[in-house]
C-alpha cells in the first residue's frame, strides 16, 4: 500500500524548473550500523537526462554485472521524487544458478523535514533469494546543503 502512495506522488508531482540541482547529506541506520552519504540530484534539462549521484558515483550505469537507470527525477517546492530501475543478468554463485533479477526503487524526500522514504521492489535473481522478493520500505533522514 505504501508503494502505491509513492507511485501516486510520482505520477501527480509537477516539476519545478526553478531548481535544477539539489545536494543532501543523508543518514541511513540499520541495527548498530550508521552510514552517512551525500546525495546530489539533478533534474533533466533540454540537453541532458536527470542524474542522481551518491558520494559522487553516478547511479545511471551499465556493465556486465547489470544495468541501473534513473527513470525520472521530479523536484517541487516540497518534494523530490526519484524513480530508479535496475536489471541483473542470471548468475551462478557457489554452484547455485540464479535467474535474472530486477529492483524498482521509488524515493520521496520531504524537503521541509528532510525525511526520505524509499520503496524497493525486488523480483527474481540472487537479491530475491538473499533479501526476499517483494516490496520493502525504508526511512532515512536528509539535510539539504545550501548553495553559497
Amino acid at each position: 500500500m505504501k508503494y502505491l502512495y509513492f507511485l501516486s506522488l510520482l505520477l501527480c508531482a509537477t516539476p519545478s524548473l526553478a531548481e535544477d540541482s539539489l545536494v543532501f547529506t543523508c543518514e541511513r541506520s540499520e541495527n548498530n550500523y550508521i552510514e552517512t552519504y551525500q546525495l546530489n540530484i539533478m533534474a533533466a534539462s533540454k540537453n541532458q537526462k536527470a542524474k542522481v549521484f551518491v558520494d559522487g558515483r553516478d547511479l545511471d550505469r551499465a556493465s556486465e554485472l547489470g544495468r541501473q537507470t534513473i527513470r525520472s527525477v521530479l523536484i517541487s517546492e516540497f518534494t523530490v521524487l526519484i524513480s530508479v530501475e535496475a536489471q541483473f543478468p542470471p548468475e551462478n554463485y557457489d554452484g547455485v544458478q540464479y535467474g535474472t533479477g530486477s529492483v524498482i526503487t521509488v524515493i520521496a524526500i520531504n524537503r521541509p523535514t528532510g525525511q526520505m522514504r524509499k520503496a524497493e521492489t525486488v523480483k527474481g535473481g540472487i537479491l530475491s533469494a538473499t533479501l526476499g522478493e517483494g516490496t520493502k520500505t525504508y526511512q532515512e533522514q536528509c539535510t539539504a546543503i545550501t548553495k553559497p
